[in-house]
């Protein structure tokens, strides 16, 4: 089975713009993309009403995968469109459909009169469950934001990609979200930023307390705990330009700092088994929330 960019769609603004995202990324790995609908079956007599009425229903199953499919395919033109249509709960549904894909795509949207976006109960459920990754992409994204400005200070999707940036803890390195970051990083050839925030020792500050001068060597062995991790995979991508970023404080406003100039933001998800709950990790909840990039959670045990 050809594996797939698989999208969400539900015609709202959001997961239009996931669509394009998923439309650019199926172009640079050249794979097709699959939008996959998915609708909860309403009572019969709610089903009946004017507003939940057969046109209705035949616009939002029928009708939008049909636009945008056919926007898919004008705009890009070498990709490869399918839709496909699964009716049950929507976080349920969408887990078990995108089992053989290679990368799901939904859409966030922002929060009025706040400076984030919103990540609803089907989004977190289904980054929570599923073990492919998973990326969020906020309404109104565009192909111009994922590129930096021309020489005339105009967004233009012609010019070279913005860094990737990917979170991570050296306390527990994971392999594939560091592989995921660096094939995105790869693919766009543009640079990767790592970034690593650290909480101080226990004893900090009480020293600051005391009034001593602050201890630099705290700083100069998390950074060098950083190039030491990177070592191997530097040399695994020489093509990559890697800038570290090392620094104290809270990795999630790190990273969402960061994100602010970067194309795409890759963060971690540790895998658990249990079934209830939605448990994405407290920095992945923050960047997924506030980060203004598209966001890529990948699993790891």
């Amino acid at each position: 089975m050809t594996r797939t960019i698989t999208v969400g769609i539900d015609g709202s603004s959001e997961s239009r713009a996931a669509a394009e995202w998923a439309a650019r990324e199926a172009e640079l790995r050249e794979l097709p993309v699959r939008l996959l609908h998915v609708w909860e079956p309403v009572p019969a007599p709610m089903a009946q009403a004017p507003l939940l009425g057969a046109d209705t229903h035949q616009y939002w199953t029928e009708r939008v995968p049909r636009e945008i499919a056919e926007g898919i395919r004008l705009r890009h033109p070498g990709v490869e469109v399918t839709s496909d249509q699964r009716s049950g709960p929507p976080a349920d549904t969408l887990v078990k459909a995108v089992e053989d894909a290679e990368l799901l795509v939904l859409g966030s949207r922002a929060l009025s009169g706040l400076g984030g976006f919103l990540v609803g109960s089907v989004g977190q459920s289904v980054i929570a469950h599923t073990e492919i990754p998973v990326v969020l992409v906020r309404a109104g994204e565009q192909a111009t934001d994922e590129h930096v400005m021309d020489p005339t200070g105009i967004p233009s999707a012609a010019t070279a990609f913005r860094p990737v940036v990917v979170g991570l803890d050296i306390d527990n390195v994971d392999d594939n979200v560091l592989a995921f970051a660096f094939e995105e990083a790869q693919r766009r050839r543009t640079a990767l930023h790592v970034v690593s925030g650290w909480q101080l020792p226990p004893y900090y500050p009480y020293v600051l307390t005391a009034g001593s001068v602050p201890d630099e060597g705290v700083a100069r062995r998390k950074a060098a705990d950083l190039t030491r991790v990177i070592l191997p995979w530097r040399q695994k991508y020489p093509d990559v330009e890697v800038v570290e970023v090392s620094r104290p404080g809270s990795p999630a406003r790190h990273l969402v700092d960061v994100a602010h100039d970067a194309s795409l933001v890759v963060v971690g998800r540790r895998i658990r088994r249990n079934p209830f709950g939605a448990h994405i990790g407290a920095v992945t909840h923050a960047v997924l929330h506030h980060a203004t990039a598209p966001v890529a959670v990948v699993a790891h045990p």
